[in-house]
């Protein structure tokens, strides 16, 4: 018997990581994905404005519309915690001296507490970013932006820290900004899942363990 995970995102990048890399991962499983943008501004007259989290309000929006029609469905989330708006729930109690992990998590705890801790409801923030899953290989990248004499300096900033997911929320040390720093032309919806499919799940499993971690929890849902 098939089941279904409903899968709160913030944009197209992660929208299109979860039909072509995650997705296809649980169809053996027989768990399938469907991926719901984040709504930022809903227009009574016309196409809503998609993408990005701009505030807790409207991601509660979102959430409770896709609990609310669950049925049997796990509600999870895929959004960022870099730039992740203040007034989340954990946002102004996060350990001070906590590892990266333990912040994020102890937000994620707190947004399922807000809701109610419903069985089905499974939050989950990308450490720091969707970017930091790129540098689990220090050879894809380069490659799919055709510049592998960068690889070097790619590979010293994945070798600087402990995991790729250490790789901090600082503004100008985010993923995002290291990446962007080499490689000026990237394009997060054209190159990312691009590189994250060449990378692979396993690998990025092995590098991420709170991205692993998401999905052992997923496997749990499907198998139980």
């Amino acid at each position: 018997m098939s089941k279904r995970a409903l899968i709160l995102v913030e944009g197209q990048t992660e929208e299109r990581f979860v039909k072509d890399v995650l997705g296809p991962e649980f169809w053996a499983k027989n768990l399938y994905f469907h991926p719901t943008i984040l709504v930022t501004k809903r227009i009574k007259d016309g196409p809503n404005f998609k993408g990005g989290v701009t505030s807790f309000a409207k991601f509660e929006n979102d959430a409770r519309r896709l609990l609310d029609g669950a049925g049997g469905a796990l509600i999870t989330t895929l959004l960022d915690y870099y730039r992740l708006p203040t007034d989340f729930p954990g946002m102004d109690s996060r350990p001070r001296n906590g590892t990266p992990v333990q912040r994020v998590t102890h937000i994620e705890c707190a947004i399922a507490r807000h809701f109610g801790s419903p069985k089905n409801f499974l939050p989950f923030l990308a450490l720091h970013e969707f970017e930091a899953w790129l540098f689990s290989s220090p050879s894809e990248l380069p490659r799919v932006m055709t510049e592998p004499r960068k690889q070097s300096a790619f590979a010293a900033i994945r070798a600087s820290v402990s995991t790729p997911e250490d790789i901090n929320e600082r503004p100008d040390f985010a993923p995002s900004k290291r990446i962007e720093g080499l490689f000026p032309a990237y394009k997060k919806t054209l190159h990312g899942p691009t590189t994250i499919a060449r990378i692979g799940m396993e690998k990025i499993r092995s590098e991420c363990p709170h991205f692993d971690d998401w999905f052992k929890k997923l496997e749990t849902f499907a198998v139980s």
